[in-house]
């Protein structure tokens, strides 16, 4: 856990100095003192999931290269919510989202809690959202159950669709060059949205449509 918050803390500081921003700036974007957010920076404290969303948006860096510490920077801002309504918001989510998860995996709060080596309380005040989750532990949490931690990203806010978009952009970019001109032309919006359609329909309905073609063309 110690060896993780130093590598998270090393992509924030990376990331932070090459968008060229201060301690400060950047601290009052979450809504804490520099020297707090220097601890993040060093790895003596643990962020959170909600303040790495808000951070990266802040940095115009997508989530998951932030945490991959791929970190491109970006000039675009906009208006960013206020940390003290959007991280209590967030981190109250994502413990609703963990209860759900534990419960569905069958494990209970103290079988859970030993595994990340906390204090069932501890734990507790997670799944809450009364306490800030550290980011590493939820990582660990997640591994636990067997859902990915892109499960407790989120999804609502324009923040999280910011970093939802820059996620389906970079996989964009990573598909074939024929295929990427292809959906990139909108002449074939009709094309694509039948093989949306194709792809929704069971296997029988498939085949039938298969086998009537096969009876046209012959």
């Amino acid at each position: 856990m110690e060896l993780r918050n130093r590598i998270i803390g090393v992509a924030l500081r990376s990331a932070r100095e090459r968008a060229h921003m201060s301690h400060a700036e950047c601290a009052e974007v979450l809504g804490l003192s520099p020297e707090h957010l220097a601890a993040y920076e060093a790895g003596e404290t643990s962020i959170s999931l909600p303040e790495m969303e808000l951070l990266g948006r802040f940095l115009a860096i997508p989530l998951h290269t932030l945490r991959s510490e791929r970190v491109n920077v970006s000039d675009g801002r906009a208006q960013l919510p206020l940390p003290e309504y959007f991280l209590p918001l967030r981190h109250r989510i994502i413990g609703i989202r963990l209860q759900q998860a534990r419960l569905e995996s069958g494990r209970s709060l103290e079988d859970l809690a030993a595994l990340l080596e906390l204090p069932a309380e501890q734990l507790a005040a997670y799944e809450f959202g009364a306490t800030a989750m550290p980011l590493a532990e939820l990582e660990l949490a997640a591994r636990a159950l067997g859902v990915a931690i892109d499960s407790f990203g989120d999804r609502d806010s324009h923040v999280g669709r910011w970093h939802t978009l820059q996620s389906d952009f970079e996989r964009f970019a990573e598909l074939p060059e024929a295929v990427r001109e292809f959906v990139a032309r909108p002449i074939n919006l009709s094309y694509l949205e039948l093989a949306m359609k194709l792809a929704q329909m069971p296997a029988g309905s498939l085949r039938q449509i298969a086998e009537a073609l096969l009876e046209i063309t012959f």
